[in-house]
Order: structure tokens, then C-alpha cells, then sequence
């Protein structure tokens, strides 16, 4: 809400300080706790070990359910998991821990920010196109798009185009609607009426933030899944 993000330049290039002061931020904390959940693996889990077996397996059937190729599926599980963990956590951070200096933000939920959002979806993309070009070499990937009729190639093309945005739009409009509407709870609602505004915004804010807490949730196991369907697509034959 009128908050501008941090940009330096740097050898004549420009750098989102606030892009890179968050996603640096919640890939070092998850790094931290998935160690600490995981270094001491045993064949009897611990509590910390099935926590962290849960989310594994979990990732793991949206990966089998979303791709027929078992060689693809090997490969994936570990990205599925990687990318759920860290776009949960991305969504989290703005909701408890926003710092910022005058009107200018260091650290908010990075997701929040369309680039990052379609930075992520680029890769899967990208990532979609190299499993296709090895599953079936680069002119039957290329020829799948005029298929099942020639006349296809331009709807295959745009269709490419389209799961772009919805894949990044989605997950950044649902981030940044979430962290608009506790800036507007927290500045304009609580400070329009005094004390009594005050308080009732407290209660607000929390129900608010469990509520965000679900969607950030329900928004990284959707990236997540569309994310494999796509993949998923590119190496089954229709």
C-alpha cells in the first residue's frame, strides 16, 4: 500500500533488494528446519523424521498422480518437495514478520511480487520443455504441438502462454491481496477511530492471519500440482 521495494544498482544492473532479502531469508530458515527435522535419520522415525516423511510423501503422491512416466517421477519428487516447502514459506513471511524503512519495504512475502511468482512458473515451464525434448527428441516435442490437426499450432501455442499466467497470477494475486488487506486492517482500520478501532482490529488481524496462513497453504500445493500437471503433459502421449 504505497510501500516501494528496495532496488540498488550493481555494475549497471538493477537488483531487487527486497526480492533478494526474502527469498534469501526463507531459504535459509528452510534449510535450518528441514535439517534439523531430517540430519538424523533412523529405519525407526522419530517424531521430527515422520513430520518431515509426511511432506515427503505427500509431495510425492501429487507427483504420481499428475505423471504417468516413472522415470520422470523419480526426478520430480524431489522437486515437488523443494518447491512446496519454499512457496509455503515465501507465503508465510509477510503475514509475521514485514520490515520496512520509511516508504521503502526490506522484507515481505516474496510471492507477493509478480516477479518472483513468474520466475518460478518460467522454470516449470522451462523444465516441462526439457523432459518433453528428452522423452521424445526435439522434432516429435516440436511436432506434438499440431496435433491431434495442424490448425492446433496456434491454440498449443497460446495455451503455453496462458498456463504461464495463470500459474504465476494466481499465486501472486492471492499472496498480495492477503498483505493488502492487513496493511488496511492494521493502518487505515485501526488508527480511524481511535482505541476502540484499536482493539477491534487485533482480533481481526488474527482471524485474518490464520485464514491467509490456509491460503498460502492451499496456494503452494496448487502451484505445486499444476506445476506437475504440466510436466505430466509433456511426457504422456495423448
Amino acid at each position: 500500500m504505497g510501500e516501494k521495494s528496495v532496488v540498488v544498482n550493481l555494475f549497471g544492473l538493477n537488483f531487487n533488494l527486497t526480492n533478494c532479502l526474502g527469498g534469501t531469508l526463507v531459504a535459509v530458515c528452510t534449510f535450518i528446519l528441514l535439517y534439523w527435522l531430517g540430519h538424523r535419520a533412523t529405519i525407526k522415525p522419530s517424531k521430527k523424521q515422520n513430520f518431515i516423511e509426511y511432506f515427503i510423501d505427500f509431495t510425492n503422491n501429487i507427483v504420481k498422480d499428475n505423471v504417468e512416466d516413472k522415470d520422470a517421477q523419480k526426478h520430480l519428487s524431489l522437486y515437488a518437495f523443494t518447491l512446496f516447502m519454499f512457496i509455503f514459506f515465501m507465503n508465510q513471511l509477510g503475514l509475521f514478520f514485514e520490515f520496512s524503512i520509511n516508504d521503502h519495504i526490506l522484507v515481505k512475502s516474496p510471492t507477493a511480487n509478480p516477479m518472483i511468482t513468474m520466475t518460478m512458473a518460467l522454470m516449470t515451464l522451462l523444465l516441462s520443455y526439457n523432459y518433453g525434448v528428452a522423452k521424445y527428441g526435439l522434432k516429435g516435442y516440436l511436432g506434438s504441438y499440431a496435433k491431434p490437426v495442424g490448425f492446433m499450432l496456434p491454440i498449443n501455442l497460446i495455451e503455453e502462454f496462458t498456463n504461464f499466467l495463470t500459474l504465476s497470477l494466481r499465486l501472486y494475486g492471492n499472496i498480495y491481496a492477503g498483505e493488502v488487506l492487513l496493511t488496511l486492517i492494521g493502518d487505515r482500520f485501526a488508527k480511524s477511530a481511535g482505541w476502540i478501532t484499536t482493539i477491534a482490529s487485533i482480533p481481526l488481524t488474527l482471524v485474518w492471519q490464520g485464514f491467509s496462513v490456509f491460503i498460502g497453504s492451499i496456494q503452494a500445493y496448487v502451484f505445486v500440482t499444476l506445476s506437475m500437471v504440466y510436466i505430466g503433459k509433456k511426457v504422456t502421449k495423448e
